[in-house]
């Protein structure tokens, strides 16, 4: 979370006069102050913006947390799609800031900014939430609905975010510049509440409660969506105890033509004639003032330092999209707590309010006392090995889940499991188109066996040869297969016949990590599961296979199920995490239907604890890097491009998401050496920052105020010593 600038006021310096020449004016009516609150100096509009800003980053993080789950599972795009579009959204909400600060400037002003593009918020929420709902339209409207609620999103909170902030500001006298200070604390309090509150709670609201027979993406963004009608009916409230000052003009434009207009003018006077000067900027000198070509060469060389920053925002932004990813194929059972895989971003902003003070107060006063110069260059620096090697630990956490998960099946090749249902033991042999021998097994009655077996194939489909030997008979039947998919061969009958069918399996039997079960029913009637709300099967009878469906992990000791008018219970035991069980359906010696239950797929074993070093690392590099960029940058400034340096720094974000974005979409790594790609480059981009910072001189505050911030000096005569004044604009 970044800090905000507050907003300084200018300073007017009025020119001595003569006392003979002006005469006195008369006083004009006391300003009306503002209601402040329990009689404190902080003005009560205050408490509205506050407010507001808590509900806006509530509706914000909440409904990001899920995204990414919401595209995988919900839209069923892949995993490089989903992510892609989670960065190009990030990337955009960070690039509709320029344009929401031009507006509020140059035309409507801070307050009907906010209004206006809220209500933009409001409707992209409604839109998105729209999409969400399974029984509205198809799978093409669903992404449509998408697609255009979060542009509208990203319009909404990009346009409004470099606006609120500034106006609390704008709400307090100059004179109580102490409490506009603390405001801003409190401020950047509510972002961090806001965030962590609801990373925490929309991914319950997602996975704990059902809509339609699946997770409930419609409540996850339905509330979100809620509190941002709530933060504008606040702000609203608000409007008659507002300071609303007037449009000013927007700097970031003026800070654009100058510098196309000192290129332009070098170019047209190239000639060698002409005599050179002594900043690439001071081309600009004909058109524009002194002090705007000043302020703008001492931006220049900030900006030049802000070229590495994206690669840093690039990997920061992954942890609601690769990281959330990784923590789906994780157990996530705590002992004390059952985490959903989106709720691990609360790490983020519960250790960002530790780390802060813990930096500022602790570890930054114990390298000072070492005699150790921590330079702000160093610090960031510093933050970007922190991330480093927050991926070096995603990568070793991603190797480990590899070693625990099934292979993939690759080109021309399949995997096969053998399923016994018979009475006997039954020997199988799979042989391939030239009588090759592939595979040879002798499975015991209700086995199966242990593993699937890979299987390769001399075509993209082929027909295997399965010799079945039981008893004192053999049969020989034909398949065909296909490249790159599971198969279960399904092997029943009786002490007089032998029969087989072979069924496709899902490669993903399990969806967000949670429990995937199917069933196989021997009996000759069909059945009807319930698994609990919303969650049914229906099985054929006479060997019917159902397709696998994903449950909530616990004890299922008695599950419902119907066969024709009579209501039985099954006993399943208990599901676990990232495991794919299959049930077999038989009759019992007393005619009461009973289940056999066996493991396709081994429960994770790898616990969603592993996840904390990175998110650590990853935060200390965050507190490091972005903290301290945004001081180093404003106290390098000049007061009139901070609000310019502001619009750069959350330029530098949008770019970050970009790079990932096109990693995703180009990429053709396995997911751990993406993550080391990632921790390469940053180590790269931050030996070349070190560099760039190590030949940049700090400039101090006095060389870098305008000629409007220096006091006139004392006049002799019948002139009078006048004081600055701290003028509003």
């Amino acid at each position: 979370m970044n800090p905000f600038q507050i907003n300084e006021s200018k300073e007017t310096v009025f020119s001595p006069v003569s006392t003979d020449r002006v005469p006195p004016r008369p006083p004009g009516p006391p300003e009306k102050s503002p209601p402040k609150i329990c009689g404190t100096n902080y003005p009560l509009s205050v408490a509205f913006i506050v407010v507001n800003e808590f509900c806006e980053r509530f509706s914000y993080y909440g409904m990001k947390a899920v995204l990414t789950l919401y595209f995988l599972y919900f839209l069923h795009w892949d995993e490089d799609t989903s992510t892609s579009v989670y960065h190009a959204f990030s990337s955009l909400c960070y690039f509709t800031p320029i344009l929401g600060a031009a507006i509020a400037d140059s035309w409507l002003g801070k307050f009907k900014t906010i209004i206006c593009l809220s209500l933009v918020y409001v409707l992209g929420h409604v839109i998105k939430s729209l999409g969400a709902i399974p029984v509205l339209g198809g799978q093409m409207l669903h992404r449509v609905l998408a697609v255009i609620g979060l542009s509208l999103i990203a319009l909404g909170t990009g346009g409004i975010k470099p606006c609120v902030a500034a106006f609390g500001g704008d709400q307090f006298e100059e004179k109580h510049a102490e409490e506009r200070t603390r405001y801003f604390s409190v401020f950047y309090l509510s972002i961090n509440a806001g965030s962590l509150i609801s990373t925490f709670i929309t991914p319950m609201l997602r996975g704990d409660i059902q809509c339609f027979g699946e997770d409930c993406y419609a409540l996850a963004f339905g509330i979100p969506g809620l509190l941002m009608v709530i933060a504008l009916v606040v702000f609203t409230m608000g409007s008659k105890m507002y300071r609303k000052p007037p449009p000013e003009g927007n700097i970031v434009a003026q800070v654009v033509k100058c510098i196309w207009f000192a290129i332009s003018n070098r170019f047209k006077n190239r000639s060698g004639d002409i005599p050179k000067r002594q900043h690439w900027l001071d081309w600009a000198a004909e058109k524009y003032s002194k002090q705007l070509v000043t302020d703008v060469k001492a931006l220049t060389r900030i900006l030049f330092l802000y070229i590495p920053l994206p690669m840093f925002w690039a990997l920061l932004d992954q942890q609601g999209s690769r990281w959330t990813l990784q923590a789906t194929r994780m157990d996530r059972n705590l002992g004390f707590f059952v985490l959903q895989p989106d709720q691990m971003q609360v790490l983020n902003p519960l250790l960002v309010l530790v780390f802060i003070p813990l930096f500022d107060l602790v570890i930054y006063r114990l390298v000072s006392k070492c005699g150790i110069n921590f330079s702000s260059i160093r610090k960031m620096a510093v933050g970007m090995i922190l991330a480093c090697l927050a991926f070096a630990v995603a990568a070793a956490v991603e190797i480990k889940i590899d070693e625990m998960a099934p292979p993939k099946a690759g080109p021309r090749e399949i995997f096969l499991q053998v399923l016994n249902l018979a009475d006997d033991e039954v020997k199988v042999t799979v042989l391939g188109d030239n009588n090759n021998y592939l595979l040879e097994e002798s499975i015991k009655s209700f086995q199966k066996t242990p593993h699937y077996s890979k299987l390769h194939l001399n075509t993209k489909s082929q027909d295997f040869h399965f010799h079945l030997k039981y008893h004192n008979f053999s049969v020989y039947t034909e398949h065909s297969v296909e490249e790159k998919n599971w198969y279960s061969l399904i092997l029943h009958g009786n002490e007089k016949n032998i029969s087989s069918m072979l069924v496709k399996d899902e490669e993903n039997k399990t969806t967000n990590g949670m429990p995937a079960v199917r069933f196989v029913n021997t009996l000759h009637k069909d059945v009807n599961i319930s698994l609990g709300k919303d969650v049914a099967l229906s099985v054929g009878a006479a060997y019917g296979v159902s397709p696998y469906r994903a449950v909530e992990r616990g004890e299922y000791p008695a599950v419902h199920f119907r066969m024709e008018d009579k209501d039985l219970y099954l006993n399943l035991g208990r599901l676990d995490f990232g495991a794919a069980y299959l049930f077999v359906i038989t009759n019992s010696t007393n005619q009461v239907p009973k289940t056999w239950k066996m493991e396709d797929m081994t429960a994770s074993k790898m616990s969603i604890a592993w996840q904390l070093p990175q998110y650590a690392l990853v935060t200390a590099g965050e507190v490091m890097f972005s903290v301290t960029g945004l001081e180093f940058s404003y106290a390098q400034a000049p007061s009139s491009m901070k609000s310019v340096l502001q619009a750069a720094w959350l330029l530098t974000v949008a770019f970050g998401n970009i790079i990932v974005l096109v990693v995703a979409q180009l990429s053709s790594l396995v997911q751990w050496a993406e993550f080391i790609l990632f921790s390469c480059l940053l180590l790269v981009v931050c030996l070349l920052f070190s560099i760039m910072g190590y030949y940049y001189v700090p400039v101090k505050s006095e060389d870098i105020q305008g000629p409007e911030d220096k006091q006139i000096p004392h006049i002799q005569g019948n002139m009078i010593n006048l004081e600055t004044k701290n003028t509003k604009l």
